[in-house]
């Protein structure tokens, strides 16, 4: 790799959230029975005609403005042939050369450092079926015929494979925060190929590119990129070529495998769709869908850092996560303290219940209760290592309240008078004259064992500020 220089594009399959399909009215649901939601028009009967979906319309416009880019006053669809079980007109309906997204650029901060990578252009088309293999035969399910997707092409301006995920992962917040999609890989909705070619170091022009698809997650999509650098680079040295092609990922042996030769343009015969007339958009419309945008992740993400005190990491967290990011939302009409709230939410309640593959809400756990128990270790109400068995209760009662665990517990609280921990701070030194004679000959632990055993004396219930400033007081006089 320290002469060789990758070159990567990405094509972005985005399903849109719309509540029937790109032109007709069937549902566009997940998890139905094969071929229930279909209509004339999703399975090619004679004389079905397509009708354009505006809510498709506007969530493509949404992304548009979301990243910067020029929507034109007119676009244009196309027919793409092909003939494929799933395809039941054989052919699809695109945009070809007049899209409805032209440029726009999307920044990815990579390793502390912003990095812009350009987008050529985003356009409108409808999703085939899906086969499905059994032990004795194959079906098809046009249950998915005809829903709307956006395709959003990348310039070949990426380089690494850690660039293309965190790039397609910007783009799948983005869809997230403008509620264009909820890009669940796992059913589809977010599907991503990569254009992948090699060249020396220095050179301008581009080689031959190579195709990868059916990658199901972004981890793997980093693997797969990986594994055809280094093919194309080891067929280089060779002195061989790269032949165009389209390619799967084997996870098993981490290599990528010939599907098929690359189809071009012409293979698919474009024409201008005959069924669909020019679609123009109104300027006045596309101002007012501007001016409604809502906060995107990297505009949320700057709020953390620099209003609430996030650190980047924690930011990240959250707005990558946008369910997450929102139940983090609504629990700070109430947290006092956003960092404290926002360790609490993601690390000790998060950590919990993350075996159950459940968000917070799913688990029936309350954000505002959460909330509410990182208040109570700001307020010296308990205590952190007894809020955290208050958290062990809060997951095993899905719904009761720090407040309600603390009144049944009431050893839970804190000890906040100081001549009763003076008493225990005064019996530990007693007995540990060994450890206070380190400490004053300058061994810090021996501080710290002390601290250690106050605080075990009362079952974690003291506050360990007072216990230290105690301790350290009684030592020194």
């Amino acid at each position: 790799m320290n002469d060789w220089e990758a070159v990567i594009g990405l094509e972005i399959h985005v399903q849109l959230n719309t509540k029937s399909k790109l032109f007709s009215s069937a549902p566009n649901q997940f998890g139905h029975e094969p071929n229930v939601n279909i209509s004339f028009a999703d399975t090619g009967q004679p004389g079905a005609l397509p009708v354009i979906n505006k809510a498709a319309i506007e969530k493509a416009v949404l992304f548009g403005l979301a990243i910067n880019a020029h929507i034109p006053e007119e676009c244009h669809f196309d027919r793409k042939s092909y003939f494929y079980p799933d395809s039941p007109r054989n052919f699809q309906i695109t945009q070809f050369d007049e899209p409805i997204i032209v440029g726009g650029s999307v920044a990815v901060e990579i390793d502390g450092e912003e990095k812009v990578f350009g987008i050529h252009h985003a356009h409108l088309e409808d999703d085939a079926g899906m086969l499905k293999h059994f032990s004795q035969f194959a079906g098809v399910d046009y249950n998915r015929a005809g829903v709307a997707l956006v395709e959003i092409v990348s310039l070949p301006c990426i380089h690494t494979a850690k660039e293309a995920a965190l790039f397609a992962t910007e783009i799948r917040s983005i869809m997230q925060y403008i509620d264009a999609s909820d890009c669940n890989m796992e059913e589809g909705s977010l599907r991503i190929d990569a254009n992948v070619s090699v060249r020396k170091k220095g050179e301008t022009t581009l080689r031959t590119k190579t195709e990868i698809k059916n990658m199901n997650s972004f981890a793997n999509m980093e693997l797969a990129i990986d594994a055809e650098i280094l093919r194309q680079i080891d067929l280089y040295q060779q002195g061989k070529t790269v032949t165009s092609g389209t390619y799967r990922f084997d996870l098993a042996t981490g290599a990528t495998i010939l599907m098929r030769k690359k189809e071009t343009a012409d293979d698919y015969r474009y024409f201008p769709e005959p069924d669909l007339p020019p679609l123009f958009l109104d300027k006045n419309w596309i101002a007012k869908l501007k001016e409604n945008l809502p906060e995107l992740p990297r505009e949320r993400k700057k709020r953390y850092i620099e209003k609430l005190g996030l650190s980047h990491y924690s930011a990240s967290l959250l707005i990558c996560d946008k369910p997450l990011g929102d139940i983090f939302e609504k629990g700070l009409s109430q947290a006092k303290n956003p960092v404290s709230f926002c360790n609490w939410l993601t690390v000790e309640f998060i950590g919990r219940i993350k075996n159950s593959r459940k968000s917070v809400e799913e688990f029936g756990l309350d954000i505002l209760a959460i909330a509410s128990l990182s208040n109570m270790v700001d307020d010296k109400i308990v205590t952190g290592k007894v809020a955290k068995q208050i958290a062990d209760l809060m997951v095993e009662n899905p719904g009761k309240t720090p407040e309600k665990i603390l009144e049944e517990n009431p050893a839970f609280a804190a000890i906040t008078d100081c001549s009763a921990i003076e008493t225990i701070v005064d019996d530990v030194l007693k007995k540990n004259p060994e450890s206070v004679s380190d400490f004053l000959n300058g061994k810090e632990k021996a501080f710290n064992f002390l601290v250690g055993q106050v605080m075990k004396v009362c079952q974690g219930s003291a506050p360990a500020d007072i216990v230290r400033d105690l301790v350290r007081k009684k030592i020194s006089s």
